[in-house]
């Protein structure tokens, strides 16, 4: 489903803009309808970050674009609590806007993508608080391939705890 709702919301709000849809995310917000945190490039490799209304009506989608933002202008994108499993977040810009998405592996992919994007198209770190950075910068394990290396790691780390349980003390 999220792969034809993505590219729907290609189709009819970012092609016709000559934007490319680089990352969404489900958004928890008090307006009716869904609504998605949406992250494109345009034409001249400028980083948007948008909130996009999606109403169904006469089984047809229609989006809209209620706030936009630059990545350049993310002062700092902060993750509330790295040791709780919760989906809010803040991103300041002149005035932070505070968010939920709809899972805290939601909120970590939207991250990465936006650490990404910012060291390629901003060549400049994000600044970020209060996320585990072993979910947002890439290792050995992890290369940017989403949650499924995201699980992995956890099963790894989770495999070295039991080793090392085992192991008889001296």
């Amino acid at each position: 489903m999220s792969s034809l709702l993505k590219e729907e919301m290609q189709r009819v709000l970012f092609t016709p803009q000559g934007q490319q849809l680089k990352e969404f995310i489900e958004i928890a917000e008090t307006a009716p309808g869904r609504h998605f945190l949406c992250v494109s490039v345009n034409k001249v490799k400028a980083v948007q970050i948008s909130v996009v209304k999606n109403l169904r009506s006469n089984r047809q989608d229609t989006f809209e674009r209620t706030e936009e933002w630059f990545l350049k202008d993310l002062i700092l994108l902060d993750g509330r609590d790295p040791e709780a499993d919760e989906p809010q977040f803040v991103m300041h810009f002149d005035t932070p806007r505070s968010m939920e998405a709809v899972s805290c592996a939601a909120k970590y992919s939207l991250a990465r993508s936006l650490v990404s994007l910012s060291n390629s198209h901003c060549q400049r770190d994000l600044p970020l608080a209060n996320f585990d950075r072993t979910y947002i910068q890439p290792t050995s394990v992890y290369s940017n391939r989403g949650d499924c290396m995201v699980l992995l790691q956890i099963c790894f780390y989770a495999a070295n705890l039991v080793c090392l349980s085992l192991c008889p003390i001296s």
